[in-house]
């Protein structure tokens, strides 16, 4: 059990990082695809508004998952970062392209510079999830082998599978994004703009859904072991979820109902992510388990210890970060006295969320620490990463209560006051 959890914390890091980065980069492919003139101009304004506040964050997921992988799997991780050496460099480059245009477009003065910069940031949306995928595509086909360097340079990453997998995570980048923006639009009171990306999230969601389902047969050629596991293994499951996941999705947004299509697009996209773990488990690389690739106990109880620690500070921040972006509180076109969650919920609320957080707490420390069972120890984690998330509950509703009656106008004095 212990040598599988920082596994299940690397691929729930990858699943986030899938599906918010992913977003992220589908921005800058619409970006890419706007036309020109004024409603083109539009359409890009709205992409960059929307991901500009919460893009940094976004790849907080990629660094967590480098880090966590290479410490508690050191063997996999020098294997694959060695042998994948070309697209992850393409891939980083992407990225650092993309910070330094965020950064720029800020400081733009002319139509021409405003228009490199935002085709800069637009190929490097479309390189970096393309290189990831291909990434993706060479593991989970076996392309990689344990050792250093030991796997070819350009073959292990430039053929039929990783190509499939890279396009389609540029197309799940795509629909992420416009099911998103056509969210926020709504949200903002826009219906041109809700009606185009609206119009985007439908044929990008029917485009992506028949590269994965034709995409099967290209794996029944390059790849039999894995299209097996997927179409008769214990995979099947998660494969048959995001299809249900993805076809809820376009109902939802053929309906306008924006915001559970959000939540359902990013369950089709998890549900992909679980199903290649699934198709591989125990395999990590090809004659290498997780059990025999996994790094010493000690090493991996601090990282455990680390990483649930750092959850308490991490998964608070972001879930307030994104909860500030969802409800339009970056907006500065809404900038005034709105409508906090501590004004709509009772006072017991919290009151009761703060007593299970210290019950999961005491429930989480004790099982840890006191029990020896692996059932033990899974739900022990289990009930710190509960007191981590209802603690969260339990505090931003006063903590945004208190924002706003801080930021809140003060009322005019009445005349003849002192």
């Amino acid at each position: 059990m212990l040598k599988a959890l920082p596994l299940v914390f690397c691929l729930a890091g990858l699943a986030l990082y899938t599906v918010l980065a992913g977003a992220d980069f589908g921005a800058g492919f619409w970006q890419l695809v706007a036309g020109r003139g004024s409603y083109a101009e539009r359409v890009r304004e709205q992409a960059h508004r929307s991901m500009a506040p919460v893009w940094e964050a976004n790849h907080v997921w990629l660094i967590f998952v480098l880090t966590v992988f290479w410490t508690a799997y050191p063997t996999v991780f020098g294997s694959i970062f060695s042998t994948l050496s070309v697209p992850l460099f393409i891939a980083a480059v992407g990225i650092i392209l993309r910070g330094a245009a965020y950064a720029l477009r800020s400081g733009t003065q002319k139509p021409l510079e405003l228009r490199s910069i935002d085709m800069l940031f637009s190929i490097a949306s479309l390189l970096t999830p393309f290189a990831l995928g291909a990434c993706a595509g060479a593991i989970a086909s076996e392309r990689v082998p344990a050792g250093n360097a030991v796997g070819d340079m350009f073959s292990s990453w430039l053929n039929p599978t990783s190509i499939l997998v890279g396009v389609l995570a540029v197309a799940t980048s795509a629909y992420l994004a416009a099911v998103y923006l056509a969210a926020d639009a709504a949200r903002l009171g826009d219906p041109e703009l809700e009606r185009a990306f609206r119009a985007r999230a439908l044929g990008s969601g029917l485009i992506t859904g028949a590269i994965a389902l034709g995409g099967l047969a290209v794996l029944h050629s390059d790849a039999h072991s894995l299209y097996h596991q997927l179409v008769a293994g214990d995979a099947l499951s998660t494969l048959i979820a995001s299809i249900l996941a993805g076809s809820a999705t376009l109902a939802l947004v053929f309906a306008r109902r924006f915001e559970p299509a959000r939540y359902s697009a990013a369950l089709a996209v998890s549900a992909i992510v679980a199903g290649w773990a699934l198709a591989r488990w125990p395999t990590l690389l090809p004659g290498l388990t997780v059990q025999q690739a996994a790094a010493p106990h000690d090493t991996l109880v601090t990282l455990v210890v680390a990483v649930l620690a750092g959850g308490a500070i991490l998964f608070p921040s972001l879930a307030l970060l994104f909860r500030l972006a969802l409800t339009g509180r970056f907006d500065h076109a809404q900038a005034g006295p709105t409508r906090g969650a501590g004004r709509v919920l009772s006072a017991s609320i919290p009151r009761l969320r703060s007593r299970v957080a210290v019950a999961c707490l005491i429930a989480g420390v004790g099982l840890l620490n006191v029990a020896e069972a692996g059932w033990a120890h899974a739900l022990g984690v289990a009930s710190l990463f509960g007191f981590i998330v209802i603690g969260f509950l339990a505090l931003v509703p006063g903590t945004l209560s208190r924002e706003e009656a801080l930021t809140r106008p003060e009322p005019d004095e009445p005349r003849g006051s002192t």
